[in-house]
């Protein structure tokens, strides 16, 4: 169905870079008379649903995410409804990863540093949202706003010309999306669960292999912990601080900036289309030093799994904690005993803070837990033992990410030239059976890894 679909005849110059040229016969009006910002305050705490925008849908805010807000401080949130625009507008200078676009599908409150819009007549909400999502995909949002960190107000965009196709195309366009969107969502879903299904196995080799080492016949003992269980006799528990010591050196201009993620360890930054950082830094002596073979975790997300082994010298963001590992200690080996689910579970037993996911785990904590002593060739041949084993699903996991990864850019780039009229997909969306649409707020729970740093902290 898609194959089959054709330009339309006549184009004309919309003189924007990112909207290119768009049908003739479609209006262009000033952002002005396609929006209209709006806010609501919620005096008297007429509205108690908070919402939350993560990485480009607007969320219902889980309650135990509400840390350190009391019931007055949403006094100040705005009240939003279903078919409203949210826009985050803050920070465009240091923050070039997330989707900044979100519609409203509950009623609620959402913060009010974010920007708040309806629709005017003529158009629908949701062709709106995906205008202004093209427009932020594109990355031409980055264009706009002023300050030292290049906030964004209506004014500075209220000029931008905007496409209105005529009514009937507008709801044939939201509903071929709607339809294609599904489809390449429940593709993803399908290949997210072979994924789990792949980690756990990973993990079950893992787990067995650095609590009960490579040798199926050798004798166990009583660990004395009640969360490792039995261990090989020869192996010793200590704490931490026995196998690592911290690093506290100030960062080095011109070292790589490295991050943490929840899944791949420590990786170097991504970069945007131009090769540059999509986060930018300002002053690297504010971040910290870490060496090639060091560990760093992430102090609110070390019950995750979030640490990794550096291959290299570089820069980490000051919330990190970075640990160097003492003489005899493999760091891989460590990696792995960190990141088993077991492990991860103490982790909040020895972290501090008001609210359990928020947690952090620093070094005078992390130092004082318990941990298996080994010696240093048995590691090294249990970090063989466990690459062989697992090479075989990390290929695997790897390819499907990136599977996963080719679908979402190919339904970006759907999405942009169906919105701006690259595609006239009319004829395509007359034949479209009706489906059961895809829960927004299920798929974004699949967004996990992306939108870590979408309504955090900024760590940088």
């Amino acid at each position: 169905m898609i194959s089959d679909i054709k330009s339309y005849p006549e184009y004309r110059d919309s003189g924007l870079p990112w909207l290119g040229q768009v049908p003739r016969h479609w209006e262009m009006r000033p952002a002005f008379g396609a929006f209209t910002p709006i806010h609501e305050r919620n005096e008297g705490m007429k509205e108690k649903t908070v919402l939350s925008l993560s990485y480009g849908r607007i969320i219902l805010k889980p309650e135990a995410k509400l840390h350190g807000l009391v019931p007055e401080s949403f006094e100040t949130y705005q009240i939003v409804n279903p078919g409203d625009i949210i826009l985050r507008t803050t920070d465009l200078q240091n923050d070039h990863t997330s989707l900044r676009v979100g519609m409203v599908r509950n009623r609620g409150i959402i913060t009010s540093a974010y920007l708040a819009l309806k629709v005017m007549k003529g158009l629908l909400a949701v062709y709106g949202f995906q205008i202004l999502n093209v427009w932020d995909s594109s990355k031409a949002i980055y264009g706009y706003g002023s300050g030292l960190r290049q906030n964004l107000d209506f004014s500075h965009f209220k000029r931008m010309l905007v496409p209105v196709p005529p009514s009937s195309e507008q709801a044939a366009i939201v509903r071929f999306l709607d339809w294609a969107s599904g489809h390449i969502e429940r593709a993803i879903r399908a290949k997210r669960r072979i994924i789990t299904l792949l980690t756990e196995q990973r993990q079950v080799i893992i787990h067995r292999a650095v609590t009960r080492g490579v040798d199926p016949t050798v004798c166990l003992r009583d660990s004395g912990i009640p969360w490792l269980g039995e261990i090989p006799e020869h192996w010793a528990v200590v704490r931490n601080l026995a196998l690592f010591s911290v690093r506290i050196e100030q960062g080095i201009p011109g070292l790589p900036v490295l991050q943490v993620s929840l899944h791949s360890g420590i990786t170097a930054e991504e970069l945007d289309q131009f090769g540059r950082p999509k986060r930018l830094i300002s002053d690297h002596t504010k971040y910290k030093l870490v060496r090639k073979n060091d560990l760093a975790y992430n102090t609110m997300r070390m019950w995750q799994g979030a640490i990794g082994v550096s291959a290299e010298d570089g820069l980490v963001s000051p919330a990190y904690v970075v640990i160097k590992p003492r003489e005899g200690v493999d760091s891989r080996f460590y990696e792995f005993v960190f990141r088993t689910s077991t492990y991860k579970q103490q982790v909040n037993r020895f972290s501090t803070g008001i609210v359990s996911d928020r947690n952090r785990l620093y070094w005078e904590s992390f130092k004082q837990m318990p941990n298996i002593q080994i010696p240093l060739a048995e590691q090294q041949g249990i970090c063989r033992y466990i690459m062989e084993r697992t090479s075989s699903l990390d290929a695997t996991i790897l390819r499907l990410n990136r599977e996963i990864d080719f679908l979402r850019e190919y339904r970006t780039r759907l999405v942009a030239d169906v919105v701006t009229g690259k595609l006239d997909i009319q004829e395509a969306a007359s034949h479209l059976p009706d489906e059961i649409p895809v829960d927004e707020e299920t798929a974004a729970d699949n967004d996990t890894e992306e939108s870590e740093n979408e309504d955090e902290e900024a760590l940088a």
